[in-house]
């Protein structure tokens, strides 16, 4: 007889076969932030989300405003749920509380967030065409250089790669010229550089600020 599967839980999460995942939390009340959480060890019974620097599970990534998480929900569980798919795992939905995520998947989803969190609204719906522009290890490569340096949801917000991330995402669909212009102004923030143009503005984006 055959051994049983691993039960998936939400977006392709397997815990016996890695512990690490990301969980957004959907609260019922729509004035209410959703909560993106990144967790290293897998225990439904006592893992919950904690905005200390030093907590080593359960780190918030982004508190993200309810109206946002609503302009954003849908386009990433359709691409979640097309990978999905493709490899032959169950596709899933968002559904009030926790919604557990593969390691992989939450860094994409984080990101997304993190472009949004402080955009204008307006310029939401230019950030998910960014982001499903660019490829997988694309967006796992921006999670990691952007965790690194201002990761954490409260003291990260604003600063170095979250701002830098911000503004490459919410600016013109990627392609040709403005995905180089997008790499460029990442090169500049990883060598410590201070100033690129956005638009007609000027900005001043430090890795350290």
């Amino acid at each position: 007889m055959n051994p049983p599967r691993p039960k998936i839980q939400g977006f392709g999460f397997q815990p016996d076969e890695s512990e690490h995942h990301f969980v957004a939390t959907i609260p019922r009340g729509s004035r209410q932030d959703v909560v993106i959480t990144e967790h290293v060890r897998f225990d439904p019974d006592t893992s919950r989300p904690s905005l200390g620097v030093g907590n080593q599970d359960a780190r918030v990534r982004v508190l993200l405003a309810h109206a946002k998480w609503d302009a954003i929900a849908d386009d990433a569980r359709v691409e979640f749920n097309r990978r999905l798919k493709k490899q032959g795992q169950p596709i899933s939905r968002w559904k009030r509380g926790n919604n557990p995520l593969m390691r992989l998947l939450g860094k994409e989803l984080t990101l997304l967030a993190w472009a949004i969190e402080d955009a204008d609204p307006a310029l939401i719906p230019t950030a998910i065409k960014n982001w499903l522009g660019l490829a997988p290890e694309e967006r796992w490569w921006l999670f990691t250089m952007t965790n690194a340096a201002t990761g954490h949801a409260l003291h990260g917000r604003d600063r170095g790669w979250r701002k830098a991330v911000r503004y490459a995402l919410t600016e013109n669909p990627v392609s040709g010229e403005s995905r180089e212009r997008q790499r460029e102004f990442f090169r500049l923030v990883e060598d410590g550089h201070g100033t690129y143009a956005v638009g007609r503005k000027s900005s001043t984006v430090s890795a350290g600020a």
